[in-house]
């Protein structure tokens, strides 16, 4: 027999439990990760080919994101606390690439090299037309878990960073340097340092385990507001 309230279930569903899967946020992580795996091998030739660290270090975004779609697909079944794991996992992730391209950025301030800026912004308009796509698909699940939070904050990390790559080919046209490219690159950097942090801060209080009951104390507290 189904249960007719919250209340009247909590005897019997663990507080931990997998919540019933909405279809519809399965399908969203199956149209993400595709979406993500064939830009990852677009912005990745197209990087390579233009010599350009935002387009790489976008490339790189995009493989990272569609593994982190991939993992939530795992646990989309699991209890709060596997859910919650996959998610500091993920923000982990996310931390450990903004480092990657701040190193990458330093190391082509010392090479000289300048970007080919047409491919920079005709490759970085198909990325923002793909990660807008999924940031909508993904903007009704903003504000679940940690998990799901995750996902809504890489797509819209990512089509922010669409922008400043199309922003970074024009600075490259203007001036014929590669300043812009790596200005773009630091700034994509800090966003992924900053949402790796949010999402990994959110899971472990998630994890952290409820404050224990304590019964003397709350005997002596009421002592002492209502004394005899």
């Amino acid at each position: 027999m189904a249960c007719a309230c919250h209340a009247s279930c909590s005897t019997e569903t663990p507080a931990n439990a997998a919540p019933p899967i909405d279809p519809r946020w399965r399908r969203a992580l199956w149209i993400a990760l595709v979406v993500n795996a064939a830009m990852f091998a677009v912005e990745l030739v197209a990087g390579l080919q233009a010599n350009s660290v935002s387009l790489l270090a976008d490339a790189v975004d995009f493989a990272g994101d569609a593994a982190n779609y991939a993992l939530s697909l795992a646990v989309l079944s699991m209890a709060l606390v596997w859910r919650s794991r996959a998610a500091f996992v993920k923000g982990a992730t996310m931390f450990a690439y903004g480092l990657f391209v701040l190193a990458r950025a330093g190391w082509l301030l010392n090479s000289g090299s300048v970007p080919d800026p047409l491919t920079m912004g005709a490759v970085g308009f198909v990325a923002l037309l793909a990660n807008a796509g999924v940031a909508m698909l993904l903007f009704a699940f903003r504000t679940g878990d940690a998990n799901m939070r995750s996902v809504w904050l890489c797509s819209r990390n990512d089509a922010l960073s669409n922008l400043a790559v199309m922003a970074a080919a024009l600075g490259v046209f203007g001036t014929g340097s590669a300043w812009p490219d790596l200005v773009v690159a630091a700034v994509m950097a800090v966003l992924a340092l900053t949402a790796g942090l949010a999402v990994m801060r959110q899971a472990r209080n998630e994890l952290a385990p409820p404050p224990a009951h304590n019964p003397t104390v709350e005997a002596q507290t009421v002592v002492i507001a209502h004394p005899d």
